[in-house]
């Protein structure tokens, strides 16, 4: 029996192409809306690609791009195919195009899906990447006369000013780096040599932050050298003058930035998706009932149009028939083999088998007279 058979006049039958003509123009801008998207993505995770680890994590926006692409292809050869669908006579040049369309059009819809559900499962793995990439570009923040790392102090002090954040999940993580160049510590001074013998890497710790850190919404100047230090300055208590400084670490601002993104194009391409899903339900509407009519040979008759031929058990089982007797052809016919289909009761029951007839053959030979 045929899943969602449907019959079709020719009224609806031309309807019908004609609708999905529009349709797929329409999925060809959709394509388009999907590339633009994963280029966005791509765009906004390059320009903070020096706070991020080596990680890959441009998978998703690759896997947009490319599937925006096909989009645009198969939907500009699918309104080909609808359009010329209208006439029966022009529907015999792509009848043996459309199933091999159909299935690529499948395929495609299910990249859509994943791509969809890939910007939702990709939290976890920006999460970790912001994280590696946040405590490396902290560590080279001092390295500003050093080839390929003299960008990171301004590329920092940008990202933190930008979104108003400060560290890597707070200001206090400052205070585990040497954020200040050796090149300006007065290395005559005792205190300065005190606190480097103190540190049993020789780094210059301290509880100061850079000025990026301090928040513009302050009503007084701002302090960031010794904050724990409640004496060093007036009317101040470090544990509870928190406008002083941004409290929020860049690793989970810059996350939920990108989480934002993610989510919004998750759910426009999971949209999309819907759409070239009914989309490609009823082009198989199409190519079933205009196969159905050209072998009723009537073009103006009415004809059947389904999705699925038979059953999804009897097309399961068809189908693992299908697979079961695919090497069955390579084998010897039973016939010509007299080893096979040999009983194995003929050895219980005392009868002879082939190999023992054989040989009492070879027997009786010899001894015959000559």
């Amino acid at each position: 029996m045929a899943v969602g058979k449907v019959t079709f006049t020719r009224e609806e039958r031309d309807q019908l192409a004609k609708v999905l003509w529009m349709l797929n123009w329409i999925s060809v801008v959709t394509g388009v809306i999907i590339f633009s998207l994963g280029l966005f993505i791509k765009v906004e995770i390059q320009k903070q690609r020096d706070v991020m680890s080596d990680q890959d994590i441009l998978y998703v926006p690759h896997m947009l791009i490319a599937t925006g692409l096909v989009a645009c292809c198969i939907n500009f050869l699918g309104g080909k195919i609808c359009y010329d669908c209208v006439d029966g006579a022009k529907f015999t040049r792509w009848k043996l195009v459309m199933l091999p369309y159909i299935v690529c059009t499948f395929c495609f819809t299910f990249c859509v899906l994943v791509g969809a559900l890939l910007c939702y499962s990709m939290r976890s793995q920006l999460e970790d990447s912001l994280q590696l990439g946040l405590r490396g570009a902290m560590r080279y923040y001092k390295d500003t006369d050093t080839p390929g790392r003299c960008y990171l102090k301004r590329t920092l002090d940008l990202l933190q000013i930008q979104f108003e954040c400060c560290g890597n999940a707070g200001y206090k993580d400052w205070f585990a780096v040497q954020w200040v160049s050796n090149r300006y510590l007065d290395m005559t001074s005792p205190r300065v040599l005190d606190r480097l013998r103190s540190n049993v890497e020789g780094k210059y710790l301290m509880d100061g932050v850079p000025f990026s850190c301090c928040n513009t919404f302050s009503p007084r100047p701002c302090i960031q050298h010794q904050l724990t230090n409640n004496s060093a300055h007036f009317s101040y208590r470090h544990q509870t003058d928190r406008l002083n400084l941004w409290t929020r670490g860049c690793r989970q601002v810059l996350l939920e930035h990108y989480t934002g993104i993610l989510q919004s194009t998750g759910l426009i391409v999971l949209l999309i998706w819907l759409f070239e899903l009914l989309v490609l339900t009823g082009v198989r509407y199409l190519q079933t009932a205009m196969e159905n009519l050209l072998l009723l040979g009537d073009l103006d008759s009415e004809s059947d149009g389904w999705i699925l031929e038979n059953s999804l058990a009897e097309t399961a089982r068809w189908n693992l028939n299908v697979i079961k007797n695919l090497g069955k052809c390579y084998n010897v016919d039973d016939d010509e083999d007299p080893n096979i289909n040999v009983p194995r009761s003929q050895e219980s029951q005392g009868e002879p088998t082939t190999s023992e007839v054989t040989l009492r053959r070879k027997d009786q030979t010899r001894h015959l007279p000559l």
